[in-house]
C-alpha cells in the first residue's frame, strides 16, 4: 500500500522559478490515491460531530462533496463572485499579489450548525479563513478544517488559523 505522498506530484519551478509546486491532481488521477485520501479523511472526521461540509472551489469541491456523501451530510459550495444564483454573503481576503473574494448563499448555514471546511491544500490559510468567516457570519461553528496537503512553511496553523481545529493528511516543510 502506498503512502498518500506517493500520489502528490512535485512540480519544480511552477508557477515561477524557485517554487516546488505540490500537485494534488496526482491523487485524483489514481483511484487508489483518491480512495486512500478519503479513507484517511473519514478516519480523522469519524469522531467529529458535524452537520455539513463546506468547501471552496474548485478542488475543495472534489474532496468536500465526496466526504459529505460518505457522512450523509449536506454540502455547501463556497464560490467565486457571480457563480451562485441566490442571495449571497461575501468575504474578501489577501493573496500574495492582490485580493480575492468568496461567496456563500445566505441560507447555506443555519445558526448553530457545526461545519467542517475542506480544501485541497493549506498554504497561507487565507481561503480557509475567509470560508470560516462566512460560516460564522451565518451563525455556524467551524468544528474542523481538513486538507489533504499542508505546506508547513507558511505557518497558517500558528497564524491566521490559530484557534481553529486544523488537520491535514500530508505535511511538507517549507513553502
Amino acid at each position: 500500500m502506498k503512502n498518500l505522498d506517493n500520489y502528490v506530484k512535485a512540480i519544480p519551478d511552477f508557477p515561477k522559478p524557485g517554487i516546488l509546486f505540490r500537485d494534488v491532481t496526482g491523487i485524483l488521477e489514481s483511484p487508489d490515491g483518491f480512495q486512500l485520501t478519503l479513507d484517511k479523511a473519514v478516519g480523522i472526521l469519524s469522531d467529529v460531530e458535524f452537520d455539513l461540509v463546506a468547501a471552496p472551489e474548485s478542488r475543495g469541491f472534489i474532496f468536500g462533496a465526496a466526504l459529505a456523501d460518505r457522512f450523509r451530510t449536506a454540502f455547501v459550495p463556497i464560490r467565486k463572485p457571480g457563480k451562485l444564483p441566490r442571495e449571497t454573503i461575501s468575504e474578501s481576503y489577501d493573496l500574495e499579489y492582490g485580493t480575492a473574494t468568496l461567496h456563500m448563499h445566505t441560507d447555506a448555514v443555519k445558526p448553530g450548525q457545526r461545519v467542517v471546511i475542506v480544501d485541497d491544500l493549506l498554504a497561507t490559510g487565507g481561503t480557509a479563513k475567509a470560508a470560516a468567516k462566512l460560516v460564522e457570519r451565518l451563525g455556524g461553528t467551524v468544528v474542523k478544517m481538513l486538507f489533504p496537503i499542508e505546506l508547513e512553511g507558511f505557518k497558517a496553523r500558528e497564524g491566521i488559523l490559530k484557534g481553529y481545529d486544523v488537520d491535514s493528511l500530508v505535511k511538507y516543510p517549507g513553502k
